[in-house]
């Protein structure tokens, strides 16, 4: 029973532990624990590539949010700034002031008597 067992190492070195030398001459990768285990090794390295792929993708979408919320503070800017204009323009008084500079005489003007309601008769 010795000798069967000192023949089988003979004819698989893969018994032996892992050296160096093995691993530099690539003779580990016929080792018995990873064929043994050489679909659990594929798994764990499928599985880091997608880790790493989704970690990606997720810092990539973390910036694109980023610059769009960058972009939408400054279109909120622009819109507050483009409607304080439009209510300073159209004030009475400025209104007032835009007709009397175009038309050179006054010939509109604010009304001094208060509107009145006509009624129907029924």
């Amino acid at each position: 029973m010795n000798e069967k067992q000192t023949d089988a190492r003979q004819k698989h070195p893969d018994h032996g532990h892992i050296s160096l030398r093995s691993i530099l001459g690539g003779d580990f990768l016929a080792h018995d624990f990873l064929r043994r285990q050489g679909n659990l090794l594929i798994l764990v390295v499928i599985m880091t590539i997608l880790y790493v792929d989704n970690r990606y993708s997720s810092q990539m979408e973390l910036i694109e949010i980023d610059r769009l919320k960058k972009e939408l503070v400054d279109t909120k800017y622009d819109a507050l700034t483009v409607s304080s204009e439009l209510t300073e323009r159209s004030r009475q008084s400025r209104i007032e002031e835009y007709i009397s500079t175009e038309e050179g005489e006054n010939s509109l003007g604010t009304a001094t008597t208060p509107p009145y309601l006509i009624k129907e008769d029924d």
